[in-house]
């Protein structure tokens, strides 16, 4: 074991919880299985992180705020929707690709039992990607009134499409580029028959 004070024992952490998170679940990872891939004893674990959901969300408060960041500006409305929301898909699609292990554990956690502890830990940021889009349908909304009352099921629809597509992506179906940024938009402003 590798129990000296080294920076690198927290990240190295970070690292391997991330890869067996992403290949087993997280439910179907130990503190003890996360301690032997980075070479260190769990104690160093507790040390760094408290726990394995500490672990989780210190993974996600520091890696996710980059995502939070990059949406936030992307989704920051300015009269022309069909470009802020290709600035959203191309947001979403840019971390998918830089960082495929977290947006699939990010993903994955969607979908966790709602009283687990991974739910939990991953609804902020749930939370904040929705909130981020619901927010850019209000604003819009201003400028198309026909949109007034609907910018939870828009938020809704944008989000779940683009994650599809990054979901895709990630399992080697479709290329996070530019034209389906643009297609996404497309189809979502006109619809399938367009």
């Amino acid at each position: 074991m590798i129990d000296g004070s080294t920076g690198n024992n927290r990240s190295l952490l970070a690292a391997c919880a991330l890869r067996l998170f992403v290949e087993y679940g997280y439910d179907g990872v130990g503190v003890q299985q996360i301690a032997d891939a980075a070479g260190v004893t769990k104690p160093t674990l507790y040390h760094y992180y408290g726990s394995k959901v500490g672990l989780l969300e210190s993974l996600f408060d520091e890696q996710l705020a980059e995502l939070h960041d990059r949406l936030k500006r992307a989704a920051d409305y300015h009269h022309d929707l069909p470009q802020t929301l290709t600035e959203v898909a191309r947001a979403v699609f840019a971390f998918a690709k830089t960082h495929p292990d977290l947006y699939r554990l990010h993903l994955s956690l969607w979908f966790a039992p709602v009283n687990s502890e991974a739910y939990r830990a991953a609804a902020r940021f749930h939370e904040r990607q929705f909130a981020a889009l619901e927010k850019l349908f209000r604003a819009a909304a201003a400028d198309h009134g026909n949109m007034k009352g609907r910018q939870r099921a828009y938020a809704a629809t944008f989000l779940g499409m683009i994650n599809n597509y990054a979901a895709l992506a990630l399992n080697g179906y479709a290329e996070l580029d530019e034209a389906l940024a643009r297609q996404s938009v497309h189809q979502f402003m006109h619809g399938i028959f367009s």
